[in-house]
């Protein structure tokens, strides 16, 4: 029996010309409205939506090419924070994620385009539903930011052996405080911890934060500095003290190659460690790339198999 290869693509973000392009250089063609591979299938990595121009133009090529078989996916924070956005409480009617302006702000593209289309607008919250948190398909797993296999079970014990989004975790995942807020907030946004004294610096939508997301794997990375996962632009701003308590989650080298987006990398694709790679190299801000993975069946994984495409400025 073949054993299936994959394409694994990192975060689109509403940047529909440059998936288009992508699936060609791939080797993708579109037959009958979906892009195919004669014996290869994508899997996305999540965060189709919010800040590019061409929301509906990224859904129009991912979901039939999901809901045909022909790719898989596992949803971003930004799917699961629309899905909260829409949903509202049953007793006090108020929206899962608050309509503040800070929420607005980073929603508001995809809510422009589905404005006064209230029924497309809710089909599509409806298929976000379906987009399992993590992929484990034996040799490889597919999560959006941080493999933890503890919360990963304590998902699958609570929630009826299901990877999806239900109702009830839905809405205990927004009580802060709660394990469920926590472990999605793990897999989905990464492990994050808090800076020494009070130190803060601003995310890439001028927010200041007092929190890092981590190397979550890295156990080199003893400094705040140098355990810090995001942009290199923003590291200059992470305090160079060593870290007080530990940051680290488990990940061994013989455990299966597992893909994450999520964390708007910059430079040259290349793996984060022999199991481990990224694939968010920031698309949908100036000088970005959209990245995918050739996937052959390797445990060890290569500088050489990432492709890209430069962002249509």
């Amino acid at each position: 029996m073949n054993k299936q290869h994959y394409d694994i693509i990192g975060d689109i973000h509403g940047q529909a010309d440059e998936l288009i392009q992508l699936l060609i250089r791939l080797g993708y063609e579109e037959q009958t409205g979906v892009y195919r591979h004669r014996d290869r299938k994508v899997i996305f990595l999540g965060d189709f939506i919010d800040r590019g121009k061409q929301q509906q133009g990224v859904l129009a090529i991912v979901r039939p090419m999901i809901d045909s078989g022909a790719a898989l996916s596992v949803m971003g924070n930004h799917e699961f924070n629309a899905i909260a956005y829409f949903a509202q409480d049953a007793v006090t009617g108020d929206y899962l994620r608050p309509h503040n302006d800070k929420n607005r702000k980073q929603h508001q593209a995809f809510l422009c385009e589905y404005e006064k289309r209230e029924e497309e607008y809710a089909d599509v919250i409806a298929w976000f539903k379906t987009l399992p948190l993590w992929l484990d398909l034996g040799e490889l797993r597919i999560i959006h930011a941080c493999w933890d296999n503890r919360w990963i079970n304590e998902i699958m014990q609570n929630n009826n052996d299901s990877a999806l989004i239900g109702e009830a975790l839905l809405k205990r995942a927004v009580v802060e405080g709660d394990w469920a807020f926590e472990a999605i907030e793990t897999l989905l946004k990464g492990k994050e911890i808090p800076l020494k004294d009070g130190a803060n610096f601003k995310d890439k939508d001028g927010n200041v934060r007092h929190n890092i997301r981590v190397r979550w794997w890295d156990k080199t990375a003893i400094t705040y500095k140098s355990a810090f996962m995001g942009p290199e632009s923003a590291r200059t701003h992470i305090p160079d003290d060593e870290i007080m308590g530990d940051h680290l989650i488990a990940y061994g080298h013989d455990e299966p190659p597992v893909f994450l987006g999520h964390y708007w990398m910059e430079g040259e694709p290349t793996p984060l460690a022999a199991n481990i790679a990224c694939l968010d190299y920031s698309v949908a801000k100036p000088g970005g790339k959209l990245v995918a993975y050739r996937w052959d069946g390797e445990r060890t994984l290569h500088k050489d198999k990432f492709i890209s495409v430069a962002r249509v400025e």
